[in-house]
């Protein structure tokens, strides 16, 4: 790969890929509308990082809108897409499911499409564990996805669909990302982790939805945005492939109040908790078979929750003058 697009660029995810990259010495324009579904600041805390660095170039612009990247997409060769542009969590699909789809699912229809037109072969898209709803753990990737409990996954689902379609008809080389419980530093204030431990840290009151026992497969940032990179190279050996690949923590999945426990362990202070029920679009349970990613990208985890956590409660302590004022 040269030059590469990333979509959502100022996103958790998509930053530290988008440094991952430039590392590698290669070009990334990086796409991101900016827009207000948390706060801003820490979207341009992200984006500081990345301006200034050579071989990145950053354009304000939304995947919803196919004749806005047109140009984009007619003046720059792409050698792959990192489609990691998303509206995310699970609870705020169902106050708004209409933006979850014309992000999720014609955002990433649109930017196919531009693709097929400008003769770029390679789409790595992120997609969710959410889609394994009732399904066995640990989660492996042929099993059957066709019930999802929230709006998000089923626009990811719908994403998903429409990338073999394209695939299929036009010869698109893809790999499907399905993320894990991803945290770390300067992660989504809409999330569990930095809201914890801004809460337990300040002395607020901590909302837990369900009895705390509910378990995730934590898998730290750093490690997504290397398998992720992993999965731009081409799929197929003789021809263009789809592929759908977990990339998850792959240990044993950690309960809600262990990893409230460790917060609490690593800032000093207990937690006042306020119980919640929970929603039926949550899973109770994930966790991730990793042997594909292992297989296929060569890719596993790196960084156990314990030293993921210590970096993250880190970052939340060295930019407290204003990461404690960051909406949530």
């Amino acid at each position: 790969m040269k030059t590469v697009l990333v979509t959502g660029t100022a996103g958790f995810i998509a930053s530290r890929v988008t440094r991952l990259l430039l590392d590698q010495g290669i070009d990334v324009v990086g796409v991101d509308n900016l827009n207000d579904a948390y706060d801003i600041r820490m979207k341009r805390h992200r984006l500081a990082s990345l301006e200034g660095r050579e071989g990145f170039r950053f354009l304000e612009a939304d995947i919803e809108n196919l004749y806005e990247l047109e140009p984009l997409f007619a003046s720059t060769p792409f050698d792959a897409v990192f489609n990691l542009a998303a509206r995310a969590g699970v609870r705020y699909s169902i106050e708004d499911p209409h933006v979850y789809l014309r992000s999720n699912a014609q955002g990433a229809l649109n930017l196919m499409e531009l693709m097929r037109r400008h003769d770029c072969g390679k789409l790595v898209l992120a997609s969710t564990s959410s889609l394994y709803a009732g399904q066995p753990m640990p989660f492996r990737e042929d099993l059957p996805v066709e019930k999802p409990l929230s709006p998000y996954a089923a626009s990811k689902k719908a994403a998903e669909v429409l990338s073999y379609t394209y695939h299929h008809l036009y010869g698109l080389d893809v790999s499907i990302l399905r993320y894990f419980t991803v945290y770390g530093p300067a992660g989504r204030p809409d999330m569990a982790p930095f809201r914890f431990i801004k809460w337990i840290h300040e002395g607020t009151p901590i909302t837990v939805f369900g009895d705390g026992s509910q378990t995730r497969d934590f898998t730290y940032v750093d490690d997504i945005a290397r398998g992720t990179v992993l999965a731009g190279k081409p799929m197929g050996k003789d021809r263009p492939g789809h592929e759908v690949i977990n990339l998850g923590g792959g240990k044993t999945p950690v309960t809600l109040l262990d990893f409230i426990s460790k917060i609490e362990a690593r800032l000093g202070k207990k937690a006042e908790i306020v119980w919640q029920p929970m929603s039926p679009s949550e899973m109770q349970d994930t966790a991730a078979d990793i042997t594909k990613a292992k297989e296929v990208l060569g890719w596993e985890p790196e960084i156990d929750l314990d030293e993921g956590l210590d970096a993250t409660v880190a970052w939340y302590l060295e930019n407290l003058e204003w990461a404690k004022d960051v909406g949530l």
